[in-house]
């Protein structure tokens, strides 16, 4: 670089010499042979005028000694080579010197004719030539113009050593330290300043350049004091931290990440990422970074780290990064932090949460997850899936009448006999309640449910010992098969569920499989439940009386009140179907709220057009209508309408009486202590009847239809038997001291016997139909004009 800077200021000063000096020089010889050319040239002329007067005289008159003489004087001139001097005749020659020194840069020669002035006039006597040296541009030279010249020179000279030696002491030297301080900066690290100081730019580069070094040490400290910083807060926060290039491979980790895997810092830096994932995982974590790459987000994963010890690790990573731009390089930080316990945490709370914690089996929820992923295995190995979905019948007894504690007895008993009858690969749960379900996949599926179902009913075939109790349960059971029946997990399950309310409805204890047909059986429940939200709505329903007679005077003596439904576009519809939906979905309670005032309405209307003011109101009460409230609502509306209590029968089922619930027997007594009678419907059909008479405060047995068609049945046997059954209730209800009344007469017959065996009153198609009051009103005065024609 000295080398560059000082020749090319050498070259600068040689080219200002060449161009301003040489031609200056140049010009000055130029001139001063010019000028002394010219001179020399005036003075040979001057010599051949004079000169060749002098000789004209001599010449004519052939005095050779005086030419002579006049030539030598000639020569001794300055600048003069040689003189030559002739006449015309030849007769005289002289030249002068004979050998002259003729100088180096040629001769020149000047010649003049020598004419003599005589008598005669002027006459031509010879020639004279004189030779003369040529000037080049140093020989024109006189002392005082050398001795100017070599001044000028050695000035030019003088200056130029100055300024070379200039340049070289106050810009080569600094720049040589300039460079110095770079080179040891650039070599050793440290900053090292100029020792140069002066006034100029140069020492004011210096000081720039000193000043920079101070402030850039000062950056350099600050750096260095910050990078430690962040470095002891990267390796004492108390997690996890590593960083990753644009390999995947790790750039840095913190001392509580070595601490936390083990892993010693030289031999994870500079290794992939992923080889340190456990296998099973490192294609998900894999496919994240590449998912990362095309959102340019900051990516959460959870994966599974291999210790230095080989021990897994669930890591939950958080990375952000940054992309290099114009040739810088990528930024990424990422936390990883340790979540084993978390994730334990998480499968515990997840197996909870699909379990239910009194039989251990799954919950709803985890059959639903359970079920989705049977019937993806299912499509893709192919064949079909069973789903058993398993109903108790009668649990709500136990709970009612045993409690929760004895319920939740029986749902472990029963989990625990289910069990062992459960096949390999079989996925059971406890719906709710007393719900359960199955799933099982096999070659034979259909057959393996139905077979499976059949065994767990047979677990109720003994009864259960439950806390001292013994309790006698049955099961309803559906079956419903995928893609046979449903083409979706929810379907499957919901067919299944209808076939189990398809078996519960027709008997209850035992299995079903779906069929189409129990689908258009739901429509049509669906159907009567709108029916019957909109008869509620519309008040479309209404209480049908049915005279109830006194057999010996044929004399009515009360009413039963009957519910029915009267569609506008349907008509009457069948009322063992609304009460049965009804009972299901718990809208019997405001059908039976509903019938009950309309009843009473009736019952005044017909007391006013008969003028009979001591028929009485049989009405049905569902066993969901048993609560508390009743015996003060049916007061209630008894007082708003007038009706003496005594007036009022409250008729119930052996269901209703079947469990023994001490509130249900807590209500009669309220009915009884009120001035209600109570009659029991369909007597001699369940299980217990007799009983009920002597337990319960029953005024009035009403003998099931059942028992009244077969009195004139043409089999001897039926008939015997039924009779004998009618005469034996008629006799202990009497010996009870309830009235009997009997159900269904549509014959003549019937009538008299029932009339032989001391039956009090009768009821059916013999007397007259269910049938709107107005219309019943109107038969009945039909009936007494008739009557009073006869008389």
């Amino acid at each position: 670089m000295t080398r560059s800077i000082e020749s090319r200021f050498l070259a600068i000063v040689a080219i200002t010499v060449f161009i301003l000096v040489v031609p200056l020089f140049a010009l000055f010889l130029t001139l001063s042979s010019d000028r002394a050319a010219k001179e020399l040239q005036d003075h040979v002329e001057i010599l051949l005028a004079t000169n060749s007067q002098a000789l004209a005289k001599p010449m004519w008159d052939f005095d050779r000694e005086g030419v002579e003489q006049i030539a030598a004087t000639i020569i001794s001139a300055n600048g003069v080579s040689k003189v030559q001097v002739r006449d015309l005749s030849g007769g005289i020659n002289i030249s002068m010197p004979p050998l002259p020194a003729w100088p180096k840069s040629g001769v020149e020669s000047k010649s003049r004719e020598i004419f003599y002035e005589g008598v005669e006039g002027r006459k031509p006597v010879g020639t004279i030539t004189i030779y003369y040296g040529r000037f080049d541009a140093l020989s024109s030279l006189r002392d005082a113009e050398a001795i100017l010249i070599g001044i000028f020179v050695v000035a030019v000279l003088g200056v130029v050593l100055a300024a070379i030696f200039g340049n070289r002491l106050m810009i080569i030297q600094p720049l040589m330290k300039l460079t110095a301080a770079i080179e040891a900066t650039r070599q050793l690290g440290s900053r090292h300043h100029v020792d140069w100081q002066s006034n100029d730019e140069i020492g004011r580069l210096a000081k720039s350049f000193n000043a920079m070094q101070i402030q850039l040490e000062q950056e350099e400290r600050e750096l260095k004091i910050a990078h430690r910083r962040a470095t002891d807060i990267y390796n004492l926060t108390p997690a996890m931290l590593f960083s990753l290039d644009e390999q995947d491979r790790i750039t840095g980790v913190s001392d509580y990440w070595l601490l936390a895997t083990g892993y010693e810092r030289s031999d994870v830096l500079g290794k992939r990422f992923a080889d340190l994932v456990h296998e099973d995982a490192r294609e998900s974590y894999l496919e994240r970074k590449r998912q990362k790459h095309r959102d340019h987000a900051v990516v959460e994963s959870t994966t599974k780290f291999v210790c230095a010890d080989g021990n897994l690790m669930d890591v939950l990573i958080v990375e952000a990064s940054k992309e290099g731009k114009s040739g810088e390089n990528g930024l990424s930080l990422s936390v990883m932090t340790d979540v084993t316990a978390l994730k334990q945490s998480e499968a515990r709370n997840h197996r909870q949460a699909i379990t239910d914690h009194l039989t251990g089996l799954m919950n709803r929820q985890g059959f639903e997850n359970a079920l989705d992923a049977e019937i993806r295995q299912t499509d893709a190995m192919g064949g079909e899936l069973a789903c058993i979905f398993v109903d108790l019948d009668r649990f709500k007894w136990i709970n009612d009448n045993l409690g929760h504690q004895a319920g939740d007895t029986v749902l472990r008993m029963l989990v625990d006999l289910m069990r062992p009858l459960l096949p390999p690969g079989a996925v059971a749960a406890r719906l709710g309640g007393d719900e359960f379900a199955v799933l099982l996949r096999s070659a034979r599926v259909e057959h393996d449910a139905l077979e499976l179902s059949h065994r767990l009913c047979a677990i109720f075939d003994e009864p259960l010992l439950v806390h001292g109790a013994t309790v006698r349960l049955s099961a309803s059971i559906g079956v419903a098969l995928y893609p046979r029946h449903a083409s979706n997990a929810a379907e499957l399950l919901q067919k299944s569920d209808m076939a189990m309310y398809s078996k519960k409805r027709d008997g209850k204890n035992g299995a079903l499989l779906y069929d189409p047909l129990i689908q258009d059986t739901t429509r049509q429940r669906a159907a009567i439940e709108r029916d019957i939200e909109a008869g509620l709505e519309e008040d479309w329903f209404e209480a049908y009386f049915q005279p109830i007679v006194d057999l010996a005077s044929d004399e009515v003596v009360g009413y039963e009140a009957l519910l029915r439904l009267e569609h506008p576009t349907k008509g009457t519809l069948p009322p063992s179907d609304i009460i049965k939906v009804a009972e299901e979905t718990g809208a019997i309670t405001r059908i039976g709220n509903r019938i009950l005032e309309k009843a009473l309405a009736n019952l005044v209307k017909i007391s006013k057009a008969t003028k009979d003011d001591e028929a009485y109101i049989a009405i049905n009460f569902s066993p969901l209508q048993f609560d508390q409230s009743l015996p003060i609502r049916l007061a209630a509306l008894s007082s708003r309408y007038g009706i003496a209590p005594h007036r009022l029968v409250i008729e119930i089922t052996e269901a209703t009486l079947l469990h023994d619930n001490p509130q249900i027997r807590t209500i009669l007594d309220e009915f009884n202590r009120f001035g209600c009678r109570i009659a029991l419907d369909d007597f001699g059909t369940g299980y217990s009847s007799l009983s009920y008479l002597n337990r319960f405060p029953v005024d009035i047995v009403k003998i099931d239809q059942s028992f009244i068609r077969s009195l004139s049945v043409e089999e001897p046997e039926l008939q015997h038997k039924s009779r004998m059954l009618v005469e034996g209730i008629t006799a202990i209800s009497h010996k009870m001291e309830c009235s009997v009344v009997a159900e269904g007469i549509e014959t003549e017959e019937q009538r008299d016997i029932l009339r032989q065996f001391g039956v009090d009153r009768g009821q059916g198609y013999l007397f007259a139909r269910p049938q709107p009051v107005s219309q019943l009103i109107k038969t009945m005065a039909e009936k007494r004009n008739r009557r009073s024609s006869v008389a």
